[in-house]
């Protein structure tokens, strides 16, 4: 049988060039500013940049705006960390070229890195080698793509739609995936403090912690692989 042709993000602007998900009905970052939020949640939350090193891998379910990577790749270079960074993202619904630039001119200090990752958006070039970082996003279903992915993280940046609007992208089932691909002594950061997926986590083999959140969300939570 063959595979469905790749479907597309559908995407609309609220609020003074918010995108959301037309199909999840749930944007793409903090209405409160998406780029603090990546800090709080996935930069800190993941204790970065003290454990920055050569070859430190970052996986991530949910691609999205690219602006998590783009913010990992800009604290990486001001930490002068010698070496090369590995990210790898898998998406199921990549953003066209256009609205992630959209997105991304929110953010005019990351420009510089954004213009190449929208070029290669464009050019429909999903692995990029760069001087300083290795990128890869794995296109479709992670049900279906992270069991068969060859790495192991050091640190994941679990960054789906809500759960309660996206509950495939944190079912029991995959959070074991993700503890499969993790390093021991690895980490997760999510901006979710839902009960089940933090049980999920626990059950898989993390040490998963509740700490504060980002904004109007009282809780986040992260985790370290046993």
């Amino acid at each position: 049988m063959e595979r469905e042709p790749l479907q597309k993000a559908e995407v609309i602007w609220r609020d003074g060039g918010v995108p959301v998900s037309r199909r999840f009905d749930d944007p793409y970052f903090s209405l409160q500013g998406g780029l603090p939020e990546t800090t709080h949640v996935f930069l800190h939350g993941n204790g970065f940049p003290e454990r920055f090193r050569d070859g430190f891998q970052i996986a991530e379910l949910g691609f999205g705006t690219g602006l998590n990577v783009l913010a990992a790749w800009d604290l990486w270079r001001k930490a002068g960390v010698t070496g090369r960074l590995r990210v790898t993202s898998f998406e199921m619904f990549p953003m066209c070229a256009d609205d992630l630039a959209m997105s991304l001119a929110a953010w005019p200090e990351l420009k510089p890195l954004a213009e190449h990752l929208i070029r290669f958006c464009r050019n429909g070039d999903f692995v990029n080698e760069f001087a300083d970082i290795s990128l890869e996003v794995i296109l479709g279903d992670a049900r279906e793509t992270l069991p068969k992915w060859q790495g192991k993280a050091d640190a994941w940046f679990l960054d789906g739609f809500s759960p309660a609007k996206n509950p495939e992208m944190w079912s029991p089932e995959l959070m074991q995936q993700v503890a499969v691909h993790t390093n021991h002594g690895g980490t997760f950061a999510t901006y979710t403090a839902a009960g089940h997926v933090r049980r999920s986590l626990a059950s898989a083999g993390f040490l998963v912690e509740r700490t504060p959140g980002f904004g109007s969300k009282k809780h986040m939570t992260r985790g370290t692989r046993l």
